[in-house]
């Protein structure tokens, strides 16, 4: 039965109305925020590497834990079993994470495959719980010529497709062997003002999230599917 004559379509038991309570909860988590690295390049002085590294001393600058998977040893998806250790390390991880930046190389107009199999690795469900499914996402992507885009918009596509808070900032560094020193850290520019720009709205957008990430992505759609489930196994049992 619906809640409206005006919507009868709708179904009740599935039916919430949004609420502010549930986006402020009254215990609040009190850990440093848990942020999972990944970039798509194996090279010895691998430029996504070098500004993952960078990002990742700014997160730890401003409280979070970020942890950074190295990709060299990942099979290619489906070529070998999910419980290969590289794979398992991975989706470890990203279980284990509450955001996530993704940073790839730009090839060929795209992202690399390298970071592809990562993304690829990571499933969209694991029995009942999503893996990334409410966590929040940076984006950024390192070129060898003229600034562009194409891989943090893919990075985009893909994060909404995993079905997590993607932040409205984001970071491109082109002609990136200009832009390291020697030992690889990332030289003053404002591509690194960005790139901090970039990691303090990750914080805070994980600060601001994840304590209510499962209501933001409560959906009625699935509400109303296992609602369904639950009559057909009733229906069965009564048979």
């Amino acid at each position: 039965m619906s809640p409206s004559p005006e919507l009868p379509h709708l179904d009740a038991d599935a039916f919430r109305i949004p609420g502010l309570q549930e986006l402020q909860p009254t215990a609040r988590a009190t850990h440093a925020p848990r942020i999972l690295l990944l970039y798509g390049s194996l090279r010895e002085r691998s430029y996504s590497r070098l500004l993952t590294e960078e990002a990742a001393r700014l997160l730890r600058a401003m409280g979070a834990e970020p942890r950074i998977y190295d990709p060299r040893g990942l099979p290619l998806p489906d070529g070998e079993p999910e419980d290969h250790p590289k794979v398992q390390e991975l989706r470890t991880l990203a279980q284990w994470a509450e955001g996530m930046v993704w940073t790839s190389p730009e090839r060929h107009g795209a992202m690399t495959g390298i970071m592809k199999a990562q993304i690829d690795w990571i499933p969209l469900a694991v029995g009942s719980v999503r893996p990334t499914q409410g966590k929040t996402l940076a984006v950024m992507e390192v070129s060898g010529g003229s600034q562009s885009f194409n891989a943090v918009n893919q990075l985009r596509v893909l994060g909404r497709w995993m079905r997590m808070i993607t932040i409205p900032n984001q970071s491109s560094v082109a002609k990136a062997f200009l832009e390291f020193d020697d030992a690889g850290r990332m030289k003053p520019s404002p591509y690194y003002e960005r790139v901090v720009d970039v990691m303090e709205e990750l914080v805070k957008f994980t600060l601001l999230t994840r304590d209510c990430a499962s209501y933001l992505v409560d959906r009625y759609s699935e509400r109303r599917e296992s609602a369904e489930a639950l009559s057909r196994r009733v229906n069965l049992r009564s048979i």
